[in-house]
């Protein structure tokens, strides 16, 4: 039996320290807040998307950075595994649209309160409002995890699982990432992951501030390579007063965040959004189904002809966007014009400005270099008995519940090879 101190009660460090005590260790949690969980809590808009449903290779298909790292983790503890720990702490959850399992119960805070009930059953120590500076080291190996406030907390092990530097309100505030690198590991650059992403369209954004468009295609294009696609997704998104958000919005931020220059980029207006806000029809289809609705409303002036077609404050800025007189009657359009309608709902532009900041992100990229960690153990490889899990790690995925369940994983993964 070991002493094992793990740093962090979010549900990497929970998971960590339930599979250690279930391995026959005596566990510590230090928490820097006064409860568990608090970031778990705001997850999902509170309702915690949980996981997803899928295969293991469509996780590692989400996965945006080091996915072959997390090879060995998901075929350890996958989805399934998850669902399973779920049931056993009495908590149910549901399917929803795009595969994504949410708590039945909508509530996140759920989940915090069930695995602190689990964590007190399985008599693991929590001490709350601790806040690590450093770990000592003896002969390459885990000797004590010190705290700020000049306690000694004498381990054979220890587990970080203090999370990325996206919402510092909550505790994220990269402090594992110092300790970290003080103990020999390098610190992949902090890059903002899955945030909402500022557009110099402004106007138009303010116009639609409120607007969640759902089934379109979102293209991510470099204007300046051919042009190149940088990412393309189908789903939902939303206007915010600044710019643009939404999952597919999320994910992109994730994709395009590690491509050189992107910031440059975007500052020269090289990076444009390309929204295909009817992808289910091609141009030709489209231009029938126009057609259809411009005989249907031949007497009607432009603006009142395309309710059946458009979200009502999409229709100006629409409208704006072709050129044509919104006064226009309809039956004076003509086939130019028609074509021009086609061309701007299938290529609705926007000019990407910026990624919001790191601290608005619902997760962190970048983190501890995966080269210093054992992709089957979690075990640093600079120090023995160090372990790491969830987000302070160097992965990050995709929207859908992968972020939670690399969480979950790493932790179980962690716990489990603890000698």
């Amino acid at each position: 039996m070991s002493k094992v101190v793990v740093v962090g009660g979010g549900p990497a460090g929970c998971m960590a320290a339930l599979t250690a005590k279930k391995h026959g260790h005596q566990v510590i949690i230090l928490e820097k807040n006064n409860e568990i969980g608090k970031k778990l809590n705001i997850t999902g808009k509170g309702r915690c998307n949980i996981t997803y449903k899928g295969d293991n290779e469509k996780f590692i298909e989400n996965v945006a950075c080091n996915p072959k790292f997390l090879l060995s983790t998901i075929n350890t503890f996958n989805n399934d595994d998850l669902l399973d720990f779920l049931k056993d702490l009495n908590i149910e959850v549901k399917l929803e649209r795009g595969n994504r399992y949410f708590l039945k119960s909508d509530n996140a805070e759920e989940l915090s309160k069930k695995l602190y009930e689990r964590i007190k059953q399985e008599k693991i120590t929590v001490l709350f409002e601790r806040v690590v500076k450093d770990i000592t080291v003896r002969d390459g190996k885990i000797y004590s995890v010190n705290t700020s406030s000049g306690e000694k907390i004498k381990c054979d092990a220890c587990v970080i699982a203090t999370g990325g530097k996206s919402y510092p309100a909550t505790g994220s505030a990269g402090d594992g990432y110092i300790i970290a690198e003080k103990l020999g590991h390098n610190i992949s650059k902090i890059l903002p992951a899955l945030v909402p992403i500022k557009c110099y369209d402004i106007e138009v954004c303010k116009l639609l501030q409120g607007l969640t468009l759902k089934n379109v295609q979102l293209s991510v294009i470099d204007i300046d390579m051919l042009p190149k696609v940088l990412y393309q997704d189908f789903g939902e998104m939303l206007f915010t007063h600044f710019g643009i958000t939404g999952p597919i919005v999320l994910s992109a931020s994730s994709k395009i965040n590690r491509i050189k220059d992107i910031e440059e980029k975007m500052r020269q207006h090289k990076i444009k959004c390309v929204i295909d806000l009817k992808p289910a029809l091609t141009e030709e289809k489209l231009y029938k189904r126009i057609g259809k609705d411009f005989e249907k409303y031949s007497n009607k002036e432009f603006k009142n002809s395309l309710n059946d077609l458009l979200p009502k404050s999409l229709i100006p800025v629409t409208i704006k966007k072709t050129g044509i007189l919104e006064t226009k009657k309809v039956n004076q359009i003509t086939k130019e014009e028609k074509q021009k309608l086609v061309k701007v709902l299938k290529k609705f532009e926007l000019e990407l400005k910026s990624l919001y900041n790191v601290e608005a992100g619902i997760v962190t990229s970048g983190g501890i270099d995966v080269k210093g960690i054992n992709p089957k153990t979690m075990e640093s490889k600079k120090v023995k008995n160090l372990y790491f899990a969830g987000e302070i790690i160097d992965v990050d995925a995709y929207t859908g519940g992968y972020n939670l369940q690399i969480a979950f994983s790493t932790g179980y993964v962690a716990g489990s090879n603890i000698e």
